[in-house]
């Protein structure tokens, strides 16, 4: 029996991805018990689509890179100057992360940072495009060439998550504050940084 084009199985382990996700960020120690409780299936199910754990959360961070990816796809297009190119792709981007923030934390015990900076490396070089036409035109200035600003782009990133995280960033305000940050790393002054973030954001 199927629903629509999705099989059974697929509406089940869409369903168990959506439950898992929930689940984890209540609790980052969620066991795969637990996950099936919650997803209304027998732990033998979850098992079923899922080796184990950290299989399962492999399958959670391959999703939020996807997402992220469409994101700063669907932020830059269509947008010519590097500077809002780079806002409009940071804003987009941080709505998406900052759902998936509390997994980025908990993935990094199961898939290694260098795991998530793999998955990544194609909006990474997005990234990079944008910098090295922002370079080029004098809009952006660094010491640094594009893709190893890219890099410190991403890790800004990472590290403003994780200050959401500890209660160091209110929410409501990181993402506008994450593209004030990327901004002024690629040596665009601060309060032009801050005048064109508030006016993409508005």
């Amino acid at each position: 029996m199927t629903t629509g084009n999705l099989s059974r199985a697929d509406v089940n382990r869409r369903r168990i991805l959506d439950v898992a996700l929930a689940e984890l960020l209540r609790d980052p120690d969620a066991s795969m018990d637990q996950i099936a409780r919650a997803a209304g299936v027998v732990r033998r199910t979850v098992y079923g689509h899922f080796q184990n754990r950290e299989a399962l959360i492999s399958d959670l961070v391959d999703e939020a890179v996807d997402s992220v990816a469409a994101a700063h796809a669907a932020g830059r297009e269509g947008v010519t100057d590097p500077a809002e190119s780079l806002v409009r792709s940071t804003l987009a981007v941080w709505e998406i992360a900052d759902r998936y923030r509390l997994l980025v934390a908990l993935a990094q015990r199961s898939v290694t940072m260098q795991g998530i900076r793999d998955r990544l490396t194609p909006v990474r070089e997005s990234c990079a495009d944008i910098l090295r036409r922002g370079l080029d035109q004098g809009v952006f200035e660094s010491p640094l060439p594009p893709y190893a600003l890219a890099y410190v782009h991403e890790q800004t990133l990472f590290a403003l998550m994780e200050a959401v995280n500890d209660g160091l960033l209110p929410t409501q305000e990181a993402g506008r504050s994450a593209a004030v940050t990327i901004l002024t790393t690629a040596g665009v002054p601060a309060s032009r940084a801050t005048e064109l973030v508030a006016e993409l954001s508005a």
